[in-house]
């Protein structure tokens, strides 16, 4: 800090916080977040298979192939260049997130990568495979019994350690460049040139953040496609409520059985006046679609592209009843390795409660005869 005397004006305060130290390493630190995008390759776009003669096509864009795993790559990606260039993030000072899993799984990635500390606030409840990749990339994982605090908690660390709370509930609609830059919408509708449906009908996203339902549809009226976005809810969650009934203050008591997605708040990065469509998704179901995503193309998901996956074939079979062709694209948010003691457990199943046996018939009805059950 300086100051300059002037005497005939008095006294000109000019703060200067500019410090050559810093100004390299955030320079250092930006292009290294900037070069793991330049050294990735685009996630592929999935065929799920149907009946040729539907003439109805359904995608699932593979976010799994990500260096983290997962759709949050791309998310904790632009949070750090986010936070990074608002001079939020500091050396040697500790990044702090709520987070029920793969988004702390993707931010650890990034924090080990420019060299600070990371801490993820995290339910007590979350995958051990998750904790375990997080504490591989570096992180550290402090764990709360009821997931309505994890934001208090991580305002709470972050001011006692002095580091930033990343809050990607309030910052994921905000970090990512939605007009274009290669975002996840950009990359669908490229991908989809040579299809014959290029155009899709609908894209069906699950929210967690909000995020990526608020880019997808922000871009498609930014590009003036005809495209609908529908979000796909699961239980123990706010964010169907709150759309339905535009009551942004609604809660709920319980946390989501379906890592990753869900919210016991309406955060403020969901968008609700940019979508078109909510599904409530029984958690059961989420479950059987997983299940029957893995016969169909021989890959494990996680819950939240069950989520997805089953709102997305509810949207097919409607097509199919209308007589309507076209596209539907859907996400692979993240592998489903990392809940083999999960989604993929009938023990945790019985012991949730949940019967995925009507779930599955629906869907094998739906692909043998092109009729949603009920």
């Amino acid at each position: 800090m300086r100051t300059t005397q002037q005497p005939r004006t008095g006294v000109t305060l000019d703060v200067d916080r500019s410090d050559a130290g810093y100004r390299d390493w955030l320079k250092d630190a930006v292009r290294k977040v900037q070069a793991d995008a330049n050294r990735s390759a685009d996630t592929h776009l999935l065929r799920f298979p149907l009946p040729e003669h539907w003439g109805i096509d359904l995608y699932l864009k593979d976010e799994s192939t990500h260096p983290t795993g997962s759709l949050k790559h791309r998310l904790a990606r632009s949070l750090f260049l986010y936070g990074l260039c608002n001079g939020w993030i500091r050396p040697d000072r500790p990044v702090i997130e709520a987070s029920s899993g793969s988004t702390a799984v993707s931010e650890a990635y990034f924090a080990k990568l420019i060299g600070v500390p990371f801490v993820a606030v995290m339910p007590r409840t979350t995958s051990t495979e998750k904790i375990r990749l997080i504490e591989f990339h570096g992180g550290r994982c402090h764990f709360v019994d009821d997931p309505r605090t994890m934001y208090e908690e991580s305002v709470r660390l972050a001011t006692e350690t002095g580091g930033h709370y990343m809050d990607q509930f309030t910052y994921a609609e905000r970090a990512t460049d939605w007009r274009g830059n290669n975002n996840i919408a950009e990359s669908i509708f490229r991908q989809l040139e040579l299809e014959r449906y290029p155009e899709p009908a609908w894209i069906v996203a699950t929210a967690g953040t909000g995020g990526t339902s608020a880019t997808l549809a922000r871009y498609v009226h930014y590009m003036q496609h005809d495209t609908r976005i529908c979000v796909a809810d699961p239980e123990n969650s706010c964010f169907f409520e709150g759309w339905t009934t535009g009551d942004a203050d609604v809660t709920c008591d319980c946390g989501s059985r379906i890592e990753g997605i869900g919210r016991p708040r309406m955060e403020p990065s969901f968008v609700p006046g940019a979508v078109d469509r909510m599904m409530k998704v029984p958690d059961a179901a989420s479950v059987a679609a997983v299940r029957a995503l893995e016969g169909a193309i021989g890959r494990k998901a996680g819950g939240s592209t069950g989520t997805g996956l089953w709102s997305a074939l509810k949207i097919v079979a409607e097509m199919v009843a209308e007589g309507r062709q076209g596209s539907v694209v859907t996400l692979l948010c993240d592998p489903g390795d990392r809940y083999l003691d999960k989604y993929y457990s009938d023990a945790w199943l019985a012991q949730q409660g949940l019967d995925i046996a009507p779930y599955s018939a629906a869907i094998r009805t739906l692909l043998e005869t092109g009729v949603w059950p009920g």
